[in-house]
């Protein structure tokens, strides 16, 4: 025979007596599982409270974020249009210098320019051109050459490195070309130019350049060679004295040594030569420009 079990509750009545109430076992059972579930439905949605709660704040953070993010995208736009505006009112002025001195483009500065932004590059690099010539000085030397019109930046800088400076003020005495030598009464190639001066005047260089020699030579007596941009050399004889020596770097105007009367010279001067791609060529067509923008050093 099967057993049941119950369970009592003694409880008083109003009355003083005692009476027993019998609960089967299973009632309890059920009472607990359904307070476990109970339980576990509030873990669940104290759980899932929390996560919202966190989800809320993590949203708040975002759109905080993104605020910040749409307020910083407004400051740089405005300083990109700032900036735009500065480049335009550059560009402007750097085509008002071009124009002023009658300067035309450079034609790697215009190969691409197809839209807005090309414009806009053009104009910087045309105002960073505009502004090596002013620093390096190849502004100053074309404009006292009074060559403008009609002539790129590119020019100006090519020029700048040309040797248009006369590397000594004086009288020439000897041209460049066939003439008669003056020690044997024959007719002789002479591959320069003869600057008469003073002796120990000053002899500057006419181009930025390295010094490739510093010496005596047969002939020139004591001689310097410049190498030069563009494959173009420099040399200068007769000298008294050296300023600079071998594998030297020198500038435009920098004295390199001084005129004198050494080797096959019947007078001091300076013995001047040009050549170009290892030819000789007449220095006067570099002094030329020179002389006539009163740039004679």
């Amino acid at each position: 025979m099967r057993k049941r079990f119950y369970i009592l509750f003694v409880a008083r009545d109003p009355e003083g007596e005692l009476r027993k109430i019998p609960i089967p076992l299973h009632y309890l059972y059920v009472f607990m599982a359904g307070a476990l579930i109970g339980m576990m439905t509030i873990t669940g949605m104290a759980g899932s409270y929390g996560r919202m709660l966190t989800k809320v704040m993590r949203f708040n953070e975002l759109r905080s974020e993104k605020e910040a993010l749409k307020t910083r995208y407004s400051q740089l736009e405005q300083v990109a249009k700032e900036k735009d505006i500065q480049v335009a009112s550059l560009g402007t002025l750097a085509s008002e210098v071009s124009a002023l001195y009658g300067l035309k483009q450079d034609a790697y500065l215009t190969a691409d320019v197809e839209g807005p932004e090309d414009s806009i590059q053009l104009s910087i690099d045309q105002l960073n051109a505009l502004r090596h010539t002013a620093m390096s000085g190849a502004a100053t030397i074309g404009i006292g050459m009074g060559v403008t019109r009609k002539t790129s930046i590119t020019e100006w800088l090519r020029m700048a490195e040309m040797p248009n400076l006369w590397p000594v003020a004086g009288r020439i005495t000897g041209a460049f070309g066939e003439r008669i030598d003056p020690f044997n009464g024959e007719g002789a190639f002479h591959r320069g130019i003869d600057i008469s001066t003073d002796y120990g005047r000053p002899i500057v260089a006419p181009a930025d350049g390295v010094v490739m020699y510093a010496g005596p030579e047969n002939g020139y007596g004591r001689l310097i060679e410049i190498e030069h941009s563009h494959g173009i050399t420099t040399r200068y004889g007769h000298m008294s004295a050296f300023a600079v020596n071998s594998g030297q770097h020198v500038t435009r105007g920098q004295v390199i040594g001084y005129v004198g009367n050494t080797g096959r010279s019947t007078a001091p001067h300076l013995h001047y030569e040009v050549w170009v791609h290892r030819s000789p060529v007449n220095p006067y067509k570099f002094l030329r420009l020179a002389a006539n923008a009163g740039l004679i050093g």
